[in-house]
């Protein structure tokens, strides 16, 4: 062992326990990283900096401002909205929908980018739902990693396998060669999380939740319903050709009507003039019995999801000094025309009002409660009517920009898969946004999660130091030459374990690339198949659930919350599962047939 060995199997050992204890957050463990390691010799800058210029950094980058451009363009809405439907509310259920989505959408593409796709439908399932974002997002990862073994295009590893099989004169594997292993491994995890899931995950909801933490306190404050519910509108109702007012929602059953729905025009916070027809869809708010027995009322059908609810949330807002709403009632203003939000309660001085209270006059220091999606609640500061007390978040784009959304996209992806370079694929996608008006430059820099493109350009210093130092190769020659007995099993048991441990702390394609030609070289001195050896490396690299340092993994930890302790929680047993069928089913299809 040379003093550079040495020295950085020391820096390795401090790095994981650092991580397993929490001691620093790991994204400053990865900057101190990209800063100590130079300064102690054991790499040079410009390596320490090449994670910044990275292929996988530049990827997530672009994955982030593609996620979204999709969501704001309301593309998720149409994604989520047959999820909602097949699984409704049950935590299981969206579960299981989810991951499988994610492991159909990695056996056609790199896995990074199918959890990335997914990213925006899982928070926005969370919001519907209530499920706790960090409840959704570490299943659809993990199993989005575990959908990258199911063909040989779902991981960088499986992608190079057959150039390093070449390079040594072995025969290349096929597209589905790897697809049983990859089936068994997707279906573990599946099963994994519908039956171990409640134990395992995290309740937390994350950065994402941040927003739905705001609202939470406006519900918890004013009172508010916390709930909304869809009803629809058939030929034989007596609502038919009623106006909004003639209805009285909340003289008669206490709610409000917050969206109206026809033929894919939605309407907030309908005018009081509006007329009922036939194959409209409501949004309502207010306690669940009171919406049934509306419902019932007027012949109603209960809908699964309401009109227009995508980014829909309330506002807290007050009238200020010098305003031109002051002394004047919201009939007279015509809120509900001008502005497009529909009035929950008025804090009129002491006197708080629920009801009708469409005919009081509005004094300055008054607060309003509205409802409304977010490009309308901005309207309101204009011309210093009212001024928002609580913060109100970027709107999404209606239109074509659905359609410039998913071209953009889908011109990343396409790209990617026929084989140009993926982050210059994905960037070019996520270009595209900006320059077709989907998303503002502004917004751009917003939808990039920095501390997990720091997380990861800091860890990646670390694999090219294992490797410049020996220190890679050192550890793999010394679990190599461990007594085996030439037992194939034992063998194949201590590669795995060998890949799934340089996954976690180096670059699974640098892991792969390292392990491949020793494993070759291997199977030649025991007997055992070389190729087979070479393909457990292959999908082993892809066991990488204890730490969040796959790419996945670290592109989920911002929006999840997640910590450290949250990755060994959820993914020891997985990874211990993943092991034994990834060994078992290649030595029974590759080995001992």
């Amino acid at each position: 062992m040379t003093p550079e060995i040495a020295v950085m199997l020391a820096i390795l050992v401090i790095v994981v326990v650092l991580m397993v204890t929490e001691a620093l957050r790991i994204d400053v463990i990865a900057l101190l990283l990209m800063v100590a390691l130079p300064w102690i010799g054991v790499i040079e800058p410009q390596q320490a900096l090449s994670g910044l210029a990275s292929n996988a950094v530049v990827a997530i980058i672009a994955v982030m401002v593609l996620s979204r451009g999709l969501d704001r363009a309301g593309v998720m809405r149409r994604v989520t909205r047959p999820i909602l439907r097949a699984a409704g509310s049950d935590p299981r259920r969206v579960t299981t929908l989810l991951t499988t989505a994610a492991a159909i959408l990695s056996g056609l593409m790199q896995n990074v980018g199918s959890a990335a796709l997914l990213l925006p439908a899982t928070l926005r399932i969370a919001r519907r739902t209530g499920i706790p974002a960090g409840r959704l997002l570490l299943p659809v990862g993990y199993v989005a990693i575990l959908g990258g073994t199911l063909t040989l295009v779902g991981s960088g590893p499986l992608i190079i396998l057959n150039d390093l099989l070449g390079q040594s004169g072995e025969e290349p594997f096929g597209l589905f060669s790897v697809t049983p292993v990859g089936l068994a491994l997707v279906v573990c995890g599946i099963l994994y999380f519908m039956l171990f899931g409640d134990m395992l995950l995290s309740e937390r909801g994350g950065d994402a939740a941040d927003e739905s933490s705001v609202q939470q306190a406006l519900v918890e404050t004013w009172e508010l319903p916390a709930t909304t519910r869809g009803v629809a509108v058939p030929s034989d109702s007596p609502l038919v050709g009623k106006t909004v007012e003639e209805a009285r929602f909340w003289d008669e059953y206490g709610l409000n009507l917050l969206a109206l729905e026809q033929d894919e025009d939605t309407t907030y916070a309908p005018w009081r003039r509006t007329r009922f027809a036939a194959g409209q869809r409501l949004t309502l708010l207010g306690a669940d019995e009171e919406v049934k027995r509306f419902a019932g009322d007027h012949g109603l059908d209960l809908a699964e999801e309401g009109a227009g609810e995508d980014g829909a949330r309330f506002a807290e807002v007050i009238v200020p000094p010098r305003s031109p709403v002051a002394d004047r009632s919201l009939r007279q203003l015509s809120l509900r025309r001008t502005w497009g939000v529909e009035p929950i309660v008025l804090l009129n001085g002491n006197d708080q009002r629920r009801a009708d209270f469409s005919d009081v006059p509005l004094k300055i220091g008054d607060v309003l409660v509205v409802y409304g999606p977010p490009g309308h609640l901005r309207s309101l500061r204009k011309d210093g009517a009212f001024v928002p007390v609580s913060p109100i978040a970027e709107g999404k784009p209606q239109g074509s920009h659905t359609l410039r959304a998913m071209l953009c996209a889908l011109t990343g992806v396409g790209l990617a898969l026929a084989g140009a370079h993926l982050a210059v694929s994905l960037l070019t996608g996520a270009v595209a946004m900006i320059l077709l008006r989907v998303l503002p430059i502004d917004e751009v820099y917003d939808a990039i999660d920095w501390r997990t493109v720091f997380l990861l350009a800091g860890l990646m210093p670390l694999g090219v130091a294992m490797q410049e130092t020996g220190a890679a190769r050192f550890l793999a020659d010394a679990m190599l030459a461990l007594p085996h007995g030439g037992n194939a099993l034992v063998i194949m048991g201590g590669i795995a374990l060998l890949a799934t441990a340089f996954s976690l702390v180096m670059s699974n394609v640098g892991a792969t690339v390292l392990l491949v030609p020793l494993v070759l070289a291997l199977g030649e001195s025991v007997g055992v198949s070389g190729r087979a050896l070479a393909l457990l490396v292959g999908v082993a690299t892809a066991n990488s659930f204890i730490l969040p340092t796959h790419q996945v993994n670290a592109l989920l930890m911002g929006p999840g919350n997640y910590r450290t302790r949250d990755y060994l929680k959820a993914g020891s047993l997985l990874t211990l599962l993943f092991l034994v069928i990834a060994v078992g089913l290649i030595h029974v299809l590759y080995v001992a047939g």
